[in-house]
Protein backbone atom coordinates (compact mmCIF):
# COMPACT_ATOMS: atom_id res chain seq x y z
CA UNK A 1 0.00 0.00 0.00
CA UNK A 2 1.39 3.72 -0.66
CA UNK A 3 1.97 6.35 1.90
CA UNK A 4 -1.02 7.41 3.73
CA UNK A 5 -1.70 10.94 2.97
CA UNK A 6 -1.51 13.28 6.31
CA UNK A 7 -3.41 16.71 7.14
CA UNK A 8 -2.01 18.71 9.68
CA UNK A 9 -3.51 21.51 11.10
CA UNK A 10 -0.93 24.54 11.41
CA UNK A 11 -1.09 26.85 14.59
CA UNK A 12 -0.41 24.97 17.89
CA UNK A 13 0.43 21.48 16.09
CA UNK A 14 2.79 22.23 13.81
CA UNK A 15 4.45 25.50 15.09
CA UNK A 16 3.73 27.18 18.45
CA UNK A 17 2.15 29.76 17.41
CA UNK A 18 -1.08 30.74 19.42
CA UNK A 19 1.69 33.12 21.89
CA UNK A 20 1.95 35.36 18.65
CA UNK A 21 -2.14 35.01 17.95
CA UNK A 22 -2.59 35.98 21.57
CA UNK A 23 -0.21 39.25 21.71
CA UNK A 24 -1.81 40.28 18.37
CA UNK A 25 -5.53 39.60 19.59
CA UNK A 26 -4.22 41.89 22.93
CA UNK A 27 -2.76 44.70 20.39
CA UNK A 28 -5.59 45.12 18.59
CA UNK A 29 -8.31 44.81 20.93
CA UNK A 30 -6.23 47.89 22.92
CA UNK A 31 -6.89 49.52 19.70
CA UNK A 32 -10.56 49.85 20.43
CA UNK A 33 -10.23 50.40 24.69
CA UNK A 34 -10.09 47.05 25.48
CA UNK A 35 -7.53 46.16 28.21
CA UNK A 36 -8.30 43.18 29.82
CA UNK A 37 -7.75 40.55 27.36
CA UNK A 38 -6.72 37.00 28.98
CA UNK A 39 -4.87 34.52 27.89
CA UNK A 40 -8.05 32.28 29.00
CA UNK A 41 -10.34 34.16 27.10
CA UNK A 42 -7.96 33.84 23.94
CA UNK A 43 -7.68 30.28 24.79
CA UNK A 44 -11.71 29.50 24.00
CA UNK A 45 -10.77 30.23 20.47
CA UNK A 46 -8.33 28.00 19.94
CA UNK A 47 -8.44 26.05 16.77
CA UNK A 48 -11.13 28.18 15.59
CA UNK A 49 -10.41 30.81 12.05
CA UNK A 50 -9.58 33.80 12.99
CA UNK A 51 -12.52 35.56 11.08
CA UNK A 52 -15.12 33.50 13.45
CA UNK A 53 -12.77 34.70 16.64
CA UNK A 54 -12.94 37.91 15.69
CA UNK A 55 -16.81 38.10 15.24
CA UNK A 56 -17.73 36.53 18.30
CA UNK A 57 -15.33 38.92 20.25
CA UNK A 58 -16.77 42.35 18.10
CA UNK A 59 -20.18 41.14 19.51
CA UNK A 60 -18.49 40.41 23.20
CA UNK A 61 -16.62 43.77 23.25
CA UNK A 62 -18.91 46.22 21.49
CA UNK A 63 -16.49 47.00 18.52
CA UNK A 64 -18.11 48.44 15.90
CA UNK A 65 -15.60 48.93 13.05
CA UNK A 66 -16.28 46.64 10.43
CA UNK A 67 -15.02 42.72 10.31
CA UNK A 68 -12.59 43.29 7.15
CA UNK A 69 -11.05 46.21 8.51
CA UNK A 70 -10.58 44.25 12.01
CA UNK A 71 -9.18 41.42 9.88
CA UNK A 72 -6.44 43.07 7.87
CA UNK A 73 -5.38 44.89 10.79
CA UNK A 74 -5.00 41.71 13.15
CA UNK A 75 -3.08 39.62 10.53
CA UNK A 76 -0.67 42.63 9.57
CA UNK A 77 0.30 42.51 13.83
CA UNK A 78 0.27 38.55 13.64
CA UNK A 79 2.36 38.84 10.40
CA UNK A 80 5.36 40.78 12.12
CA UNK A 81 5.65 38.73 14.67
CA UNK A 82 4.70 34.98 12.78
CA UNK A 83 7.94 36.06 10.35
CA UNK A 84 10.70 36.33 13.02
CA UNK A 85 9.15 34.55 16.39
CA UNK A 86 7.57 30.94 15.12
CA UNK A 87 9.27 27.40 16.51
CA UNK A 88 8.27 24.52 15.33
CA UNK A 89 7.57 21.89 17.81
CA UNK A 90 10.70 19.39 17.04
CA UNK A 91 9.21 16.44 17.30
CA UNK A 92 6.68 17.82 14.70
CA UNK A 93 9.48 18.47 12.50
CA UNK A 94 10.80 14.89 12.73
CA UNK A 95 7.18 13.89 11.90
CA UNK A 96 7.52 15.65 8.67
CA UNK A 97 10.67 14.92 7.70
CA UNK A 98 9.96 11.37 8.29
CA UNK A 99 6.64 11.39 5.73
CA UNK A 100 8.18 13.41 3.27
CA UNK A 101 11.54 10.69 3.13
CA UNK A 102 8.56 8.12 2.77
CA UNK A 103 6.78 9.89 0.27
CA UNK A 104 4.09 10.36 1.61
CA UNK A 105 1.15 13.15 0.36
CA UNK A 106 1.28 16.48 2.96
CA UNK A 107 -1.11 19.49 3.30
CA UNK A 108 -1.78 21.96 5.25
CA UNK A 109 -5.25 23.03 6.47
CA UNK A 110 -6.01 25.77 8.73
CA UNK A 111 -8.14 28.25 9.83
CA UNK A 112 -5.57 30.75 9.36
CA UNK A 113 -5.28 33.56 6.59
CA UNK A 114 -3.10 32.15 3.51
CA UNK A 115 -0.45 35.02 3.94
CA UNK A 116 0.13 33.49 7.82
CA UNK A 117 0.16 29.93 6.96
CA UNK A 118 2.75 31.19 3.83
CA UNK A 119 4.75 33.25 6.43
CA UNK A 120 5.13 30.37 8.84
CA UNK A 121 6.16 27.73 6.11
CA UNK A 122 8.59 29.78 5.04
CA UNK A 123 9.84 31.55 8.01
CA UNK A 124 10.31 27.65 9.01
CA UNK A 125 11.10 25.99 6.41
CA UNK A 126 8.19 23.46 6.36
CA UNK A 127 7.48 25.62 2.55
CA UNK A 128 10.52 22.50 1.29
CA UNK A 129 8.51 19.33 2.94
CA UNK A 130 4.45 20.81 2.60
CA UNK A 131 3.84 22.33 -0.37
CA UNK A 132 -0.30 21.98 -0.78
CA UNK A 133 -1.88 24.48 2.11
CA UNK A 134 -5.41 25.40 2.30
CA UNK A 135 -7.10 28.33 4.41
CA UNK A 136 -10.12 28.46 5.70
CA UNK A 137 -10.39 31.87 3.77
CA UNK A 138 -10.64 29.39 0.14
CA UNK A 139 -13.28 27.57 1.75
CA UNK A 140 -17.26 27.88 2.94
CA UNK A 141 -16.93 27.02 6.37
CA UNK A 142 -14.15 26.98 8.88
CA UNK A 143 -13.78 23.95 11.21
CA UNK A 144 -15.26 22.42 13.55
CA UNK A 145 -17.09 22.01 9.74
CA UNK A 146 -14.90 19.58 7.56
CA UNK A 147 -14.55 21.96 4.67
CA UNK A 148 -10.56 22.94 4.88
CA UNK A 149 -9.86 18.76 5.48
CA UNK A 150 -11.76 17.62 2.20
CA UNK A 151 -10.43 20.70 0.25
CA UNK A 152 -7.10 19.76 1.44
CA UNK A 153 -7.93 15.67 0.11
CA UNK A 154 -9.13 17.04 -3.20
CA UNK A 155 -5.86 19.10 -3.82
CA UNK A 156 -3.79 15.83 -2.80
CA UNK A 157 -6.12 13.57 -5.45
CA UNK A 158 -7.19 11.55 -2.10
CA UNK A 159 -10.03 9.82 -0.83
CA UNK A 160 -10.88 11.33 2.77
CA UNK A 161 -11.28 8.14 4.14
CA UNK A 162 -7.74 7.34 3.67
CA UNK A 163 -6.28 10.43 5.30
CA UNK A 164 -5.11 10.99 8.51
CA UNK A 165 -5.43 14.51 10.54
CA UNK A 166 -2.83 16.00 13.27
CA UNK A 167 -4.66 18.41 15.33
CA UNK A 168 -4.10 20.42 18.41
CA UNK A 169 -7.68 21.00 18.98
CA UNK A 170 -11.19 20.39 19.65
CA UNK A 171 -12.94 22.07 16.97
CA UNK A 172 -10.23 20.74 14.17
CA UNK A 173 -10.43 16.81 15.55
CA UNK A 174 -13.93 17.25 15.41
CA UNK A 175 -13.73 18.77 11.48
CA UNK A 176 -11.59 15.44 10.85
CA UNK A 177 -14.11 13.30 12.38
CA UNK A 178 -16.96 14.83 10.07
CA UNK A 179 -14.69 14.48 7.28
CA UNK A 180 -14.58 11.00 7.72
CA UNK A 181 -10.68 10.89 8.30
CA UNK A 182 -8.70 9.45 11.12
CA UNK A 183 -7.22 11.57 13.93
CA UNK A 184 -3.82 11.91 15.53
CA UNK A 185 -4.84 14.16 18.43
CA UNK A 186 -1.81 16.01 20.22
CA UNK A 187 -3.99 18.80 22.49
CA UNK A 188 -2.63 21.97 22.99
CA UNK A 189 -4.59 22.47 25.94
CA UNK A 190 -4.12 19.29 28.27
CA UNK A 191 -7.20 20.04 29.80
CA UNK A 192 -9.06 19.34 26.64
CA UNK A 193 -7.62 16.21 26.27
CA UNK A 194 -10.91 14.35 27.92
CA UNK A 195 -13.16 15.75 25.24
CA UNK A 196 -15.28 13.65 23.33
CA UNK A 197 -13.70 14.90 20.02
CA UNK A 198 -10.15 13.21 21.41
CA UNK A 199 -10.69 10.55 22.99
CA UNK A 200 -12.34 9.51 19.95
CA UNK A 201 -9.61 10.11 17.87
CA UNK A 202 -7.50 6.92 16.41
CA UNK A 203 -4.71 8.09 18.18
CA UNK A 204 -4.44 10.55 21.16
CA UNK A 205 -1.20 11.85 23.26
CA UNK A 206 -3.07 13.36 26.53
CA UNK A 207 0.31 14.90 27.19
CA UNK A 208 0.47 16.88 24.10
CA UNK A 209 3.51 17.86 22.62
CA UNK A 210 5.59 17.00 25.68
CA UNK A 211 4.39 13.46 24.86
CA UNK A 212 3.98 13.16 21.35
CA UNK A 213 7.04 11.56 19.37
CA UNK A 214 7.43 11.19 15.64
CA UNK A 215 8.70 7.50 16.50
CA UNK A 216 5.23 6.35 17.50
CA UNK A 217 3.40 8.44 15.36
CA UNK A 218 5.27 7.22 12.36
CA UNK A 219 5.06 3.61 13.66
CA UNK A 220 0.88 3.64 14.11
CA UNK A 221 0.82 5.08 10.65
CA UNK A 222 3.37 2.44 9.43
CA UNK A 223 0.22 -0.09 11.01
CA UNK A 224 -2.36 1.67 8.71
CA UNK A 225 -1.13 -0.01 5.49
Amino acid sequence: MSAIPVIFDLDGTLVDSEPNYYAAGRQLLARYGVTDFSWESHSRFIGISTRETLETLSAEYGIEAPLDELLAAKNALYLELARTSTEVFPQMRKFVERLHADGAPMAVASGSSLAAIEAILSGTGLDALITTVVSAEEVAHGKPEPDVFLEAARRLGAVPADCVVVEDAVPGAAAAHAAGMRCIAVPYVRETAGDPAFTSAALLFPGGQDEFTAQAATEWLHGLR
